[in-house]
């Protein structure tokens, strides 16, 4: 391999795959510390006007579990708003600035739960958010090492993208050493310990700047790399910089032009309005609002179906846990897909002479219509009162949830200008997560006016969930007018 040793890029590649495993998207384990904050004693008073104490800590009371689903509401919100913003810090202040913000965010924050207490309990509502910004940001610098292994890139980036969904795992592992006696201050202070890890690979492993795509072939970079400020921007020059997301899946643009054909310059705005975008957002939203309130109340619902039997509900959060590990595994499954798909379709599309662009965007219509049947699936089987089945449920949800990321940032660069991407994959997952602070509205109406019995609002969930069809339907019906009439293409 060209430039710096395959060894250091493989050194870079697999402590990457680490960091985004161990820490980038734990927050995702939320059912398996809400276990453990229980049997602290965590937000209990808001449990002392309730009829009589549980002696169960796992049964908790309605005032608790909304407290709890208060902080999943404001952390997962910011797991998906605060994507922009820290894609532009990335983008602006590149790579070491970027990590040593989110190491400042995650070490503050693991402190911070570490020495919380039952009385200062509240302060969760500041380290949770500040766990998820600082995972995002690793994630997010980490996706460019993709940049180092050429045609590779686009399996590894997917593979990132699994590793932050099995991180979730983290939190098994602290709540099952809690119940072998090593308290929750303990672990949360051996995760700080690891910043000295994330600080000696940001300066010995990782760019100053960003890593470029094409790579050229006298490229370097880490501590004996020797090159200063201005050789790297030389070197990002030379490449041509691009948008982080937008480099996963980006078309050629002489693939998707045909000869001599100019594409009309058309404004951000005309895209972000158009009903391609509209659909895709309500797509997302639907999908992801389901995860993200079965995520956030998922230990409420154990409860309630195991009559407040504590071991049972134990049993059941090992179970989906250990289930969401398994998110690095199903994750590149959809990139396989829709690559395939895409290289059937452009023969196709090149012995008939049509459009390779909208060869392409057909490829994403199986992977959408798959991640709304597989959140389908997920949807009936968690609105159905048996515990038993719910073992189903966590299988659907994580393949579910892995499906929906890699094929959204794919559907995303195959329907729209690379140079809007980075823009539009900001806007689409900002207004997804306005649109996921529903869930604890939710969560509050069905503990109140329901009188804890989700049936009705599973139905409606479930009926919006079959509308997520209609996206795929729309983007193949547009597929094949624009296939009947090459010119409009």
């Amino acid at each position: 391999m060209p430039g710096q040793g395959l060894c250091l890029r493989a050194t870079t590649l697999l402590t990457g795959l680490l960091e985004c495993l161990g820490f980038a998207g734990v927050l995702f384990g939320w059912t398996s510390l809400v276990y453990v904050f229980k049997a602290e004693h965590y937000f209990d008073k808001l449990c002392e006007s309730d009829a009589g104490p549980t002696g169960n800590f796992t049964t908790g009371c309605k005032a608790q579990d909304e407290r709890f689903s208060l902080i999943f509401t404001l952390a997962s919100f910011m797991n998906n708003f605060m994507t922009f913003p820290a894609g532009y810090v990335f983008d602006r202040f590149k790579t070491t600035v970027a990590r040593l913000i989110a190491i400042f965010l995650y070490t503050s924050a693991t402190l911070t739960i570490a020495f919380i207490s039952a009385d200062t309990a509240f302060l969760l509502f500041l380290a949770m958010p500040m766990l998820t910004v600082g995972g995002i940001l690793f994630l997010i610098t980490n996706l460019q090492v993709g940049n180092l292994f050429g045609k590779h890139r686009s399996t590894i980036i997917t593979l990132y993208n699994g590793a932050f969904d099995s991180s979730s795992a983290v939190f098994l592992i602290i709540k099952l050493l809690y119940e072998h006696g090593i308290s929750l201050k303990v672990s949360f202070i051996f995760l700080s310990i690891f910043s000295a890890w994330h600080v000696g690979r940001t300066f010995l492993l990782m760019p100053r700047g960003h890593i470029p795509y094409p790579l050229p072939s006298d490229y370097s970079y880490g501590l004996c790399s020797g090159n200063d400020a201005r050789e790297e921007e030389k070197t990002m020059a030379e490449s041509g910089k691009l948008e982080l997301q937008s480099k996963e899946f980006l078309p050629e643009k002489e693939e998707a032009l045909g000869p001599g054909k100019q594409l009309e310059p058309r404004s951000f705005w005309s895209y972000a309005l158009s009903q391609r975008f509209v659909c895709h957002l309500v797509w997302l939203s639907v999908i992801q609002l389901w995860h993200y309130l079965f995520i956030g109340t998922l230990n409420s619902l154990l409860t309630r179906l195991a009559n407040g039997d504590g071991e049972l509900v134990s049993t059941y959060t090992n179970a989906f846990a250990i289930t969401q590990f398994f998110g690095v595994l199903c994750a590149p499954w959809n990139g396989l897909l829709m690559d395939r798909l895409k290289q059937k379709y452009q023969k196709e599309a090149k012995s008939a002479g049509s459009s390779a662009m909208t060869a392409a965007l057909r490829s994403a219509v199986p992977s959408l219509a798959l991640t709304s049947l597989l959140c389908l699936g997920f949807a009936l089987c968690a609105s159905v009162p048996i515990l038993p089945l719910q073992y189903v449920t966590f299988i659907l949800q994580v393949i579910s949830r892995s499906f929906l990321y890699g094929g959204n940032a794919a559907f995303l660069t195959l329907a729209f200008p690379a140079e809007h991407f980075g823009k539009l994959f900001g806007l689409v997952m900002a207004l997804s997560a306005i649109v996921s602070l529903l869930q604890f509205p939710i969560f509050t109406f069905i503990k109140g006016p329901l009188q804890d019995d989700p049936f009705y609002v599973n139905v409606m969930l479930v009926l919006a969930t079959v509308l997520t069809f209609v996206h795929p339907f729309l983007v193949y019906w547009e597929c094949r007018r624009e296939r009947k009439s090459p010119a409009a293409a």
